[in-house]
């Protein structure tokens, strides 16, 4: 065995070199503060708040945001294999994980775990988190928009998928005259509240629906085509309508109007100039990949997109989905982009949504029997407009009645769509937070009755495993639907 060589002399300068320079510059420190305690600041301005690191009641505000994003994260990988062995998407697991760390089970449990988790002072900056998260997911949906693969069967696509938002929207506009005396104030205009709730009803959630038939090997089928085209068409003809009525929510009918002009020139200005600056550098560099300049340039341009749907007065994701839909989906453009943010948005972003909706979702308030029936009547109207309107289409556009039945099953899939359409509702005080609950069970029981239903209508395709399924014209739900 080798015996320690002792420290030379030099060694032992060197330490006491650093020791005494550790003691000359804590001196100095003490020094310093000597005198520095003899002076006065101003007092702080009158509406000063606190910053991302400042203390909230509980602490630090950065340290509950990362203890609150951890702990959705963690139960939401967890809820979403325990879904995902049952035949759910993963992402009910995920939606629900944040509901349970919410007021909904934490806050029965336990409200100081949950004021821990996440104090009010903080859920703030959790939310600027959360709409990040929305909207580079909503860009993300636009890159993977196949609008060439529409063409074949173009007359199936649009009546299915224009007849599943018609039907929707008008019973969901006829249920607002039996809601809007319980669930709603004279603060909100009806024409606002029946609006809203009739775009609620006919959203369908594109998203899980892609990854619902990619998984079930069903995605190049005729079937899978139709229900994934109208859903496409549908969710851009919705994301118009809820433009609408956001406009119409926010001002009078006259600015209203003007916000939609603003909207249309927007979209006019994105065609005629960014889609030609893409087409022409897809068509230059073809499959060469996105040099880091180019992936920032994308990124600015999401972000401003975004800006400026917002600074007109919709919502900013309605920018970032158009950013995504100029991209063409078959690129390598789109496919490098859309892998590199999948996962950051998916795994730490869309958490933060998870959660912030969670918090704000307050199951308690649907508490009595008439409650609970009015919140069963939500669910029921929703699924005759949504699968009733896709099932009358598709059967008179040619499809048998087991595959019309399934293309209407799976346009009732609403997830993280409706979440995020909810949430923009909840912002701007159209609907209460009682509807908001009720909206959110109709949104987690539709999009769950998805699967049995395919597998009742359609028993003799097995189940295919993600990694043997064909993959889809979406590269990042590809991506996801091969993730255990």
């Amino acid at each position: 065995m080798l015996e320690p060589t002792p420290p030379s002399n030099r060694t032992w300068i060197a330490i006491a070199a650093y020791a005494g320079l550790l003691a000359a510059g804590i001196a100095a420190f003490f020094l310093i503060r000597s005198y520095g305690e003899t002076l006065s600041a101003p007092a702080p301005e009158p509406g000063t708040t606190a910053g991302v690191g400042a203390t909230t009641g509980k602490g630090h505000v950065l340290f509950h945001v990362l203890l609150a994003l951890s702990a959705v994260i963690a139960l939401g990988r967890i809820l979403g294999k325990a879904f995902n062995y049952i035949g759910q998407p993963p992402v009910i697991g995920e939606v629900v994980a944040g509901i349970l760390l919410g007021p909904s089970l934490l806050g029965r449990l336990s409200p100081e775990a949950m004021e821990f988790l996440l104090p009010r002072d903080a859920a703030p900056h959790l939310g600027v988190i959360a709409q990040l998260g929305a909207i580079l997911y909503m860009f993300i949906v636009g890159l993977e928009l196949n609008t060439g693969q529409l063409r074949s069967i173009a007359g199936s696509v649009f009546a299915v998928s224009h007849v599943s938002i018609v039907l929707p929207f008008v019973l969901g506009a006829g249920l607002a005259l039996w809601l809007y005396p319980t669930l709603s104030t004279s603060a909100v205009p009806f024409t606002s509240f029946a609006l809203f709730v009739g775009v609620a009803m006919a959203i369908t959630a594109f998203p899980v629906l892609a990854r619902i038939l990619t998984d079930r090997g069903l995605s190049r089928t005729a079937l899978g085509v139709t229900a994934l085209g109208a859903a496409a068409v549908g969710d851009v003809t919705a994301w118009c309508l809820l433009s609408l009525v956001v406009g119409v929510a926010k001002a009078q009918v006259g600015e209203a109007l003007l916000i939609v002009l603003w909207a249309g020139l927007f979209v006019v200005g994105m065609l005629l100039v960014v889609r030609p600056l893409v087409a022409a550098y897809v068509r230059k560099h073809g499959d060469v990949p996105p040099a880091r300049g180019t992936i920032a340039v994308v990124i600015i341009g999401v972000l401003l997109a975004a800006l400026t749907t917002e600074a007109i007065g919709i919502h900013a994701v309605f920018g970032a989905f158009l950013m995504g839909v100029l991209i063409p989906h078959d690129s390598r453009l789109a496919r490098d982009i859309g892998r590199k943010l999948f996962d950051v948005v998916t795994v730490l972003l869309l958490p933060a949504f998870f959660a912030f909706t969670g918090l704000r979702t307050q199951i308690g308030l649907v508490a009595s029997g008439a409650e609970w029936a009015m919140c069963a009547v939500i669910v029921l109207v929703a699924t005759v407009g949504k699968f009733g309107g896709a099932f009358v289409a598709a059967r008179g556009t040619g499809h048998g009645w087991r595959n019309a039945a399934a293309v209407g099953s799976l346009m009732n899939t609403r997830g993280l769509m409706e979440l995020i359409v909810l949430n923009i509702g909840l912002d701007m005080g159209v609907i209460s937070p009682t509807l908001f609950a009720m909206m959110v069970i109709m949104a987690l029981v539709t999009t769950m009755a998805t699967a049995p239903a395919l597998h009742f209508l359609l028993p003799q395709r097995p189940h295919i495993p993600p990694d043997e399924a064909e993959a889809p014209a979406e590269p990042a739900l590809a991506a996801a639907s091969r993730r255990p």
